[in-house]
């Protein structure tokens, strides 16, 4: 099973290299969807010939393999950098935006100067040569190792947050807006850590706004 799949999980890398690269940075950011919390980018450039077929995309992993893996990419890279978009900044600039942000930073940043990035879906601009592959942390071993050091990197902080914040349940939906969230947001109003560009916060803030207006 091994070597098609080896083939089929680095033929982006591959086709990089075929173009003469010798740095390609994987790019991929956790923390897209949740109407609290910050947005998390991470960033990975492997030794050439690396794989690990257990490196996939953080959604289809388990939280205990995710921290396993967390630890054996930022062994095995070359390079690895992890960005934090702060709540501030992803209301002031929006998500996508945020999220483009956070990559460009990544590639400045990280220790060795990538001359090739592959990202989840996100254009760059003329700043770097780069594929923008939709699905890409299911298809790239090192856009999939990039999910998973932003997904440990943001559920890290959000369990942080449970414990300031304990009556909302961060450390169980990390920021999503499941019914549980929801409900304490009624119930307890909105935290610092809200995302105010985000509707159901919004209608929270408007229904706190107008209890003054009274």
């Amino acid at each position: 099973m091994g070597g098609s799949n080896m083939c089929e999980r680095l033929k982006y890398e591959q086709m990089a290299y075929d173009l003469g690269k010798h740095y390609i940075v994987g790019l991929d950011e956790a923390g897209r969807g949740p109407m609290a919390g910050p947005l998390v980018v991470g960033a990975v450039i492997f030794p050439r010939d690396y794989y690990d077929e257990r490196i996939n995309d953080s959604k289809k992993l388990t939280e205990k393999k995710r921290e396993e893996l967390y630890r054996i990419i930022i062994e095995n890279a070359l390079a690895y950098q992890i960005e934090i978009i702060d709540v501030e900044d992803v209301d002031r600039l929006n998500v996508y935006q945020a999220s483009k942000k956070g990559m460009l930073d990544a590639i400045e940043h990280i220790s060795i100067r990538p001359d090739y990035a592959l990202t989840d879906a996100m254009p760059l601009g003329d700043s770097i040569e780069h594929q923008s592959i939709i699905k890409g942390d299911g298809l790239s071993l090192s856009i999939g190792a990039a999910s998973i050091l932003a997904k440990v990197t943001r559920d890290h902080i959000m369990q942080d947050y449970a414990k300031i914040y304990p009556e909302y349940g961060f450390d169980k939906h990390k920021g999503y807006p499941t019914k549980q969230h929801k409900e304490a947001l009624k119930k307890y109003g909105v935290t610092p850590i809200h995302r105010r560009s985000f509707q159901p916060v919004i209608e929270m803030l408007n229904q706190q706004l107008s209890l003054f207006d009274e």
